[in-house]
């Protein structure tokens, strides 16, 4: 059987996801080691991170009402817009950035709230189930691409620019980027909302009895306590493991190098592995790669848990998002409320997110030591593996779905 292809609307917007990626991705991994530079300070930096987490799943939630009777696109094309003004403003405060972190971090929230809430929507409706794996290995492996130069060359320049005039440049370009990403997206068509907007949809749905949503929220809650501590911290540990911008950059390019093939290969091969048991080889072995760090924290065993994360990082995190909008999809009923089913879904991210920066907030302004921040990582790292627990039966019900489609063209 032949397999679907995307279409030229999910094309188009893959391509707009991936210029995000890279604009993100120029300054996105030095920010947090701008403001560290600044404060030394690892609790400014949480504040700075729960506080846009906090900001987006609110815009989630309020700008529900917008993209759901309005046109989307609107909202699609201010979140890339804001993210420019948020890296404006950050150019303009300079050295006083750290003082402003709050602010900083609210205005990055309701950026990145406004794009992906739209995009999310828009994802749903550009592609199938059939397509939706294919699509989700595209933007892994476009996400791993952005990620191997854009960094990698970010590293060089603030190295070669020395420091403040380097990070300057990466947030200007950065900035164009955006630009580029928000003209492109008018050749997205228009998306006029339909029906009224359902405040309490997602709260309804986590009281009914029997609902799915009652297993699959606390599975997308496991997610974003990793994603609360890891999209911070990572990044952080190898800069003050190595102090050096440029080392930081190369990191980036080989783990980055690791996904794309990683995501490259296992999104080709995932429609023929069982899901259940692909994922928890995934889940476990996010949490097995953390151990090296246990030795030493440096710039190799740090190399090893990148490199493991990207490898195995696909066989979880493809299922996990196909599967969930698979649910969406799956009644009209559903499909109907699709809007107020992705606020939901973010609503489990965001507060696995807050969870994993609470721990964080207090623990490292305890203990900043490499033991501590090795057992934190360690510890949400795992967690994971309850999400899989909880996606278990719906992945098993895709699977003999799958089998009895096969089974039937055969």
């Amino acid at each position: 059987m032949a397999k679907a292809k995307l279409e030229k609307q999910a094309v188009l917007l893959l391509v707009v996801q991936a210029l995000y990626g890279v604009a993100s991705a120029l300054s996105g991994t030095f920010l947090p080691i701008y403001l560290w530079k600044a404060s030394g300070s690892y609790t400014l930096i949480g504040w700075f991170t729960f506080a846009q987490c906090v900001t987006g799943g609110l815009t989630f939630w309020i700008a529900g009402k917008w993209v759901k009777e309005h046109n989307k696109m609107h909202s699609l094309r201010l979140g890339i817009a804001l993210s420019g003004v948020f890296y404006s403003t950050v150019l303009l405060l300079g050295g006083k950035a750290d003082q402003f972190s709050v602010p900083l971090g609210v205005l990055n929230g309701l950026a990145i709230g406004l794009f992906w809430l739209a995009f999310n929507v828009v994802y749903f409706e550009v592609t199938e189930p059939d397509t939706r794996d294919r699509y989700n290995g595209w933007a892994g492996l476009l996400g791993s691409a952005s990620g191997i130069l854009a960094p990698w060359i970010s590293g060089l320049l603030i190295t070669s620019m020395k420091g403040e005039k380097g990070y300057r440049f990466i947030f200007t370009l950065s900035l164009v980027i955006f630009t580029i990403s928000v003209i492109l997206s008018f050749w997205l068509k228009k998306r006029h909302g339909e029906g009224k907007y359902s405040w309490f949809f997602g709260v309804r749905q986590l009281m009914e009895k029997g609902s799915s949503w009652r297993r699959v929220f606390p599975a997308i809650a496991a997610q974003g306590i990793r994603e609360g501590v890891f999209m911070l911290l990572v990044g952080l540990t190898v800069y003050v493991a190595t102090r050096s911008e440029s080392k930081l950059g190369t990191y980036s390019l080989i783990v980055s190098l690791v996904s794309l093939i990683s995501f490259w290969l296992i999104g080709r091969l995932m429609g023929r592995m069982k899901r259940e048991w692909a994922m928890l080889v995934g889940v476990v072995m996010l949490g097995a790669v953390i151990l090296p760090l246990f030795w030493q924290v440096s710039y190799i065993s740090l190399l090893m848990f990148g490199i493991g994360t990207s490898l195995f990082m696909p066989l979880y995190i493809i299922p996990m998002t196909s599967r969930v909008f698979d649910l969406i999809g799956q009644s009209e009923k559903n499909a109907v409320h699709r809007e107020e089913l992705i606020v939901l879904r973010e609503a489990g991210l965001t507060i696995g997110r807050l969870v994993g920066l609470s721990v964080y907030l207090i623990v490292l302004p305890i203990n900043d030591s490499p033991r501590a921040v090795t057992w934190l990582l360690l510890a949400v790292g795992v967690v994971p593996i309850a999400g899989w627990w909880f996606m278990k039966p719906f992945l098993r019900k895709q699977a003999l779905a799958n089998a009895g489609r096969h089974s039937s063209n055969n």
